[in-house]
């Protein structure tokens, strides 16, 4: 009589570990429906600000956006999540990481509100084209139409990140689809009109208003100093600069070779934005009246460019409709980014423990932390609705965030490089190699520009200087006093410990239950135990194909009981540091995994069995130090001895892997 088959009777899957990895054409989308927004209203509020050299401002923060870039491919080259706050938490301690945060989510907080509201402006702008010509007499003032719209938008999205429905990758590339096609037409036919009407250059003078001196009409003195006149331009064109911490939060999703696609990514993002923001702002002053870039088009720049061009006006009222729904989508997407990005920090640093638990409640419903949603949805609405539709206003204020979110971010990236236990896979170009220490001179200088550029704007900016460090420093106070009242329970200055986050179990009866979302042609499966044993799974992700292969990560935990009554398949803290480390390693390779967890009562059993009912043609196992390989590759053998007895499976390869060797044995 063939002995009873033991069994597990009940699978734990980590349904939110499982990213799908995207390519970096898709990473390089989600950045710029975030950072090609700013094309729709950059030059407008330039040119309120210091008249008509706008556009070599616009365009020289574009070139500037590749060093800032190069900063970020570093950092991500160090760190999977390499976001302000990791970074500066490394670089400068928890203190200034706080500040830093504070100063990023006043960045995300006014990111809605200048995003809707410039939406809001260029649909009032076509409605009162369009109207007309339906006989409808639209009479509603632009910037309480922008108001009520970017109030509307930013409600309906609160609603969407409460229900739990976030950015997706693949819709924010069909958006940019479309963006690229209706940009490529505007920019062929803006330079069709250049070629008929000829091309001028704009000035270089500057011509400040006293609004965008700000506190420097105090200093007139300084102002005869041209360098600082070009680093106030530059300041009041920064806001062009937003996004970059997009694509540190993107770049864990970014698929195999992760530094490569990040790179690549980078170079996408940083040509379309000299191309499109660059590109069409330079078209916009030379092809629309100075006087009309100041007035009648100053909220809605690209949309006055479609009305310029030369061409009958059916087909620039065509071309202006596909504008202005190409850049709503675009900017009503920022401020989906701008609530998930901000409810994504705030969970961040809450699990650091400087964020008390009321504000990490979660939904009943949906089980979303929308307390945190709440909040910010509660102060965008507050902006919008304080700025009365005045995008330059709100162009100011953004600036603030832009700016020292970058400092802080530059300035840690500096100190990291004097710390060698982070090791880099990619270096910010330009430096000097003093000792063990590659000094970044390259690094180095574009912080003092940085810096430079910072400091006088909150000398030029009065409504931007004062709220931007008024929101710092009450958000600064909430981190603090939080942090105090966690302090007995919390986990503070935990590294990497973003288990919350990740580890969303979902609980299946049976193996059978999973095997249908296995459908890549080859499987590997890769048993682990030991978070710091993991160089077999290391391995797989090194070698295998992410396109064909599906990678299984199994757990066994060890259960009394032939039967396993009265499991709970609750999962321990050990199990969570086990799998945490699991995705971060995939993570960090750029490879989907499957990780799942069983309960039995003989591990090599289940390893055995998820193999055959998975139709594995491999079991990569890690070395155990108390039996060794060659025992561990005979239990194994046994328990699928057992099994297949009861069905024909095919041959698979067992391995047993560890550090410069492995052991191999067929299994037939």
């Amino acid at each position: 009589m063939n002995p009873q088959p033991l069994r597990f009777k009940q699978v734990l899957v980590l349904s939110t570990a499982m990213l799908s990895f995207i390519s970096f054409w898709k990473a390089a989308s989600v950045v710029l429906c975030d950072m090609g927004s700013s094309a729709y209203y950059a030059g407008g509020i330039a040119m309120n600000a210091f008249g008509p050299a706008f556009p070599w401002y616009v365009l020289a923060v574009m070139v500037f956006s590749g060093l800032m870039l190069m900063v970020y491919v570093e950092s991500c080259a160090m760190f999977v999540r390499g976001g302000v706050y990791k970074v500066v938490n490394e670089a400068m301690g928890h203190s200034m990481a706080k500040i830093s945060v504070s100063a990023l989510m006043f960045d995300y907080v006014v990111t809605g509100p200048i995003s809707a509201v410039s939406a809001g402006l260029y649909v009032s702008s076509l409605l009162y084209n369009v109207l007309p010509l339906m006989h409808v007499n639209w009479h509603v003032p632009h910037k309480l139409f922008a108001v009520l719209f970017a109030v509307t938008v930013t409600i309906y999205f609160w609603r969407e990140n409460i229900k739990g429905v976030e950015e997706s990758s693949d819709k924010n590339f069909k958006i940019m689809g479309f963006v690229t096609l209706v940009g490529a037409v505007l920019i062929v036919w803006a330079l069709a009109t250049v070629y008929i009407r000829g091309f001028k250059l704009p000035p270089f003078e500057l011509k400040f208003s006293k609004e965008s001196l700000g506190w420097m009409v105090n200093f007139p003195y300084l102002q005869t100093i041209g360098l600082v006149g070009v680093f106030m331009a530059f300041g009041h064109s920064i806001l062009a600069l937003s996004g970059l911490e997009t694509l540190a939060q993107v770049y864990r999703e970014i698929e195999d070779p992760k530094i490569k696609n990040l790179k690549k990514a980078a170079f996408a993002v940083f040509l379309f934005s000299i191309i499109f923001t660059g590109g069409l702002t330079f078209l916009s002053s030379s092809i629309i009246p100075p006087d009309l870039i100041g007035g009648k088009y100053l909220d809605n720049l690209l949309s006055g460019l479609a009305l310029e061009l030369e061409g009958p006006y059916w087909a620039r009222l065509i071309l202006q409709s596909f504008v202005v729904v190409s850049g709503s989508l675009m900017l009503v997407g920022a401020v989906n980014t701008s609530l998930v990005g901000s409810n994504g920090v705030l969970n961040r640093v809450a699990e650091d423990g400087i964020l008390h638990d009321w504000f990490r409640h979660l939904h009943k419903k949906y089980g979303t932390t929308y307390r945190m949603i709440n909040i910010v949805a509660m102060i965008q609405i507050i902006v919008i609705i304080l700025s009365a539709g005045n995008i330059y206003l709100l162009g100011e204020a953004y600036a603030f965030g832009v700016l020292w979110s970058l400092v802080f971010k530059t300035i840690s990236m500096i100190i990291l490089r004097f710390k060698p236990d982070f090791p880099r896979d990619w270096m910010f170009p330009v430096n000097m190699k003093i000792g063990k220490v590659q000094f970044p001179v390259g690094m180095c200088v574009t912080f003092i520009f940085l810096i430079t550029a910072s400091v006088i704007n909150l000398f030029t900016k009065r409504v931007a200087t004062i709220s931007g460090i008024t929101f710092t420093i009450v958000f600064f106070a909430i981190f603090q006093i939080s942090e105090n009242m966690n302090r007995k329970k919390a986990r503070l200055y935990a590294q990497d410990d973003d288990s919350e986050e990740k580890l969303n179990m979902r609980k299946e009866a049976d193996i059978a239950t999973i095997l249908p979302e296995l459908d890549k042609q080859r499987k590997i499966l890769v048993p682990v135990r030991n978070p710091n044993n993991l160089v077999h799974l290391k391995q797989v992700l090194e070698t295998a194909d992410d396109e064909t292969t599906d990678i299984i990560v199994l757990a066994a935990k060890i259960s009394k009981g032939i039967q396993l009554e009265g499991e709970t398949g609750e999962i321990a803290p050990e199990d969570k540091d086990l799998f945490t480390s699991v995705v971060l390693l995939a993570e960090k390779y750029g490879k989907t995994v499957k990780p799942m967890l069983v309960f039995s009562n003989d591990p090599f059993y289940s390893i055995a069995q998820v193999a055959q009912a998975a139709g594995a043609e491999e079991i990569v196992m890690g070395v155990s130090g108390a039996v060794g390989a060659e025992v561990q590759l005979e239990r194994l053998a046994m328990a699928w001895g057992m099994l297949k007895k009861m069905e024909t499976v095919r041959p698979v390869t067992a391995k047993v892997v560890w550090e410069g060797r492995q052991l191999s044995y067929k299994l037939s």
